[in-house]
C-alpha cells in the first residue's frame, strides 16, 4: 500500500517542460510552417498575374484558333536548331520568282554571307549592282568580298605550289634538262606526270586570285567614282590596286588621296610609298 501511495504522488506531480525549441503538435518547426503560409499568401496575387499573362500569350499566339503562332515561337528558339540566319533556299526562291528584283538579290547576298558562302555572295552582289548602279555600300561590300576571295586563292596557291615541289622531289637535284648531262639522265615519268597535274592546279589558282584582285579593284574604282571627294575611297582603291600589282592605278589613287587629305595622319607614309612605287 505504501508503494502504491508513493507512485500516486509521483504521478500527480506536474512533469517538467522539455528544454529547447517548442515542437508543434503536428511535428516540425512551427516558425518554418508559418513562413510558408505567409509566402503562399503573398504569392496569390502573383499567381493571378501569371495566369493572366499566360492566357494573353496564348491568345496572342493564336493557340486553339488554328494558327501556327506557337510553332513560330518554338522555331525561333535556338534550342530547336534555328540559328537565326536568313535562309538561302528561301532567298533563292524569291530570286527565281523575281530575277530582276534588287531586293531579292540583296537578300540572297546577305543570306550567302551569313552562311560563309563568299562566292555565292559575290555572284548575287554583282547582279544586284548591275541594277543598283549607285549603291556605294554594295560596291564596297563587293570589293571586300573579292579581296577576301583573292586572299583565299593565294593561300590555296601557296599550298599547291608546295605540293608541286613535293610531287617531283628529284627534279631539284638533277642538272638542267638543257645540259648534256640532264638530257642523258632524262626525267622520272611518274614524277613528271604528277608534277604536270599539280602545276595545272597551281596555274588555275593563280589566275583565279588575279581575277579576284582585279574585280576588287574594279569595285573600289566604282566607289571612288561615286564619291570623288572621299579620301578613304581613294585610299582603299590604292591599297587594293597595290595588292593586285596594278602599280599605275595604285599611284594614281594615292596621289588623289594626298590631294584630298594632304595633312592626314598617313600622308607622310603615303608620300614615302609613292616614291618607292614610282622608282624606275
Amino acid at each position: 500500500m505504501a508503494r502504491a501511495a508513493v507512485k500516486a504522488k509521483q504521478a500527480a506531480k506536474p512533469k517538467p517542460r522539455p528544454q529547447g525549441r517548442r515542437r508543434h503538435a503536428s511535428g516540425g518547426n512551427p516558425n518554418q510552417q508559418l513562413f510558408f503560409v505567409r509566402m503562399r499568401r503573398r504569392a496569390k496575387p502573383m499567381y493571378f498575374i501569371l495566369a493572366f499573362l499566360f492566357a494573353a500569350t496564348f491568345a496572342f499566339l493564336g493557340v486553339g484558333s488554328g494558327s501556327s503562332g506557337l510553332n513560330q515561337l518554338f522555331n525561333n528558339l535556338p534550342i530547336f536548331g534555328h540559328n537565326g540566319k536568313p535562309s538561302v533556299s528561301k532567298a533563292q526562291k524569291e530570286v527565281q520568282k523575281n530575277p530582276t528584283s534588287a531586293k531579292a538579290l540583296r537578300d540572297l547576298a546577305t543570306a550567302y554571307e551569313s552562311h560563309g558562302d563568299t562566292a555565292g555572295a559575290i555572284s548575287a552582289l554583282q547582279q544586284y549592282t548591275d541594277i543598283k548602279t549607285k549603291d556605294v555600300q554594295a560596291y564596297t561590300e563587293l570589293a571586300g568580298l573579292e579581296m577576301t576571295n583573292a586572299q583565299d586563292f593565294v593561300t590555296q596557291y601557296e599550298d599547291a605550289y608546295a605540293n608541286e615541289q613535293l610531287a617531283a622531289p628529284s627534279q631539284g637535284l638533277l642538272p638542267s634538262s638543257s645540259s648534256p648531262l640532264g638530257k642523258a639522265l632524262g626525267t622520272n615519268p611518274i614524277e613528271a606526270a604528277a608534277a604536270t597535274q599539280v602545276n595545272a592546279n597551281v596555274s588555275d589558282l593563280g589566275q583565279k586570285a588575279q581575277l579576284a584582285y582585279s574585280n576588287a579593284v574594279s569595285a573600289y574604282q566604282r566607289v571612288a567614282a561615286l564619291r570623288p571627294n572621299d579620301p578613304n575611297a581613294q585610299f582603299q582603291l590604292a591599297q587594293a590596286a597595290q595588292t593586285a600589282a596594278d602599280t599605275s592605278t595604285a599611284v594614281s589613287a594615292y596621289k588623289k588621296y594626298l590631294k584630298l587629305n594632304p595633312n592626314g595622319t598617313t600622308a607622310a607614309q603615303v608620300r614615302a610609298l609613292l616614291k618607292q612605287l614610282t622608282k624606275k
